[in-house]
């Protein structure tokens, strides 16, 4: 058995996780600010994240062999827990995002065969932490780019000299769950498609990664038992563009998928004019066995269409 402490998994593929270790018969201590139960079993302490003296008191002499951080999403969030799980722990995951490669958000190098409409899978070592530019100071933060940047210096802070052993998961889009779902990106498309409504696509949509919300929790149960550092892609084999999301969305019956193309404004979730779907290759060759994305996303489809009826 072992202590685990969990940073957020109030909701989502984070109660699967909670779940996960718990009926592995670890230890779990999950720590929130009280806006969610508890799951049976589980040890909960309320605390803002934000507020390191509430955070150690907290804690108090607590311990952990592991921490999973959930809701790190700030470069000061993760210098606070690196400065209060310092000396708990020896192994710290940090969920983070697909979103760090985005070249929308940040000057990643060009992905070879970007013309051609595929792209290249992005492998972890595309984006170099320790050669981060410096933060852009003062003014509120461009909001279209808030979100991956906040990731990206999160990791560094926790990646660049750490304190423990440290794990970045860079998660694609996560998807299924029905009700649990709380996004509504695939009702977006479950509900477009039955009613008949165009999806809004872009003329040339590239493709991304996506994952199931039990495969990421597993992911991270796995990740939290393992010795690897760094940042590492969670991703289901096989990237799709907008259109091969929505046939597969459509595979069980019912409409066909139809498009609108849009050339200026806001397209749908999911479609994206670049590249930047994820190799991998690194998780599988630690010995993560990923799904195929063609075979869960029907069923995930089919569960948000129960869901909506």
């Amino acid at each position: 058995m072992r202590n685990i402490c969990v940073i957020g998994g109030s909701r989502y593929f984070g109660k699967h996780l909670v779940a996960l270790e718990r009926d592995a018969g670890h230890a779990v201590t999950v720590i929130n600010r009280g806006s969610a139960e508890p799951l049976p079993g589980t040890t909960r302490l309320v605390a803002d994240r934000d507020d390191e003296r509430q955070l150690r008191e907290a804690l108090g002499e607590r311990t952990f062999d592991v921490v999973i951080d959930q809701i790190c999403y700030t470069p000061r969030q993760a210098a606070l827990a690196r400065r209060v799980f310092a000396g708990r722990t020896g192994r710290y995951v940090m969920t983070s995002t697909m979103e760090v490669y985005d070249p929308a958000t940040f000057a990643v190098p060009p992905v070879a065969n970007a013309g051609t409409g595929t792209g290249a899978a992005l492998t972890e070592d595309r984006l170099d932490l320790a050669a981060l530019p410096p933060a852009r100071g003062g003014g509120a933060p461009d909001p279209a780019t808030a979100y991956a940047e906040g990731k990206r210096r999160a990791e560094a802070v926790l990646l660049t000299d750490p304190e423990f052993d440290a794990v970045s998961v860079r998660t694609a889009h996560v998807l299924g769950g029905g009700a649990a779902d709380f996004t509504g990106r695939l009702a977006h498309y479950v509900e477009r498609i039955a009613a008949g409504r165009p999806l809004d696509v872009h003329p040339d949509p590239r493709r991304t990664s996506f994952v199931h919300h039990e495969e990421i929790a597993r992911f991270l149960h796995w990740a939290a038992a393992g010795t690897f550092t760094g940042p590492v892609n969670a991703a289901s084999h096989g990237a799709l563009d907008v259109t091969g999301l929505a046939e597969l969305i459509a595979a069980g019956g019912g409409p066909r998928p139809r498009y609108r193309t849009v050339h200026d404004g806001a397209a749908s979730p999911f479609s994206f004019d670049r590249s930047y779907a994820m190799d991998n290759g690194r998780a599988a060759r630690l010995g993560f066995a990923f799904s195929r994305v063609a075979d869960w996303l029907p069923g995930a489809a089919a569960q948000a269409r129960a869901q909506a009826a």
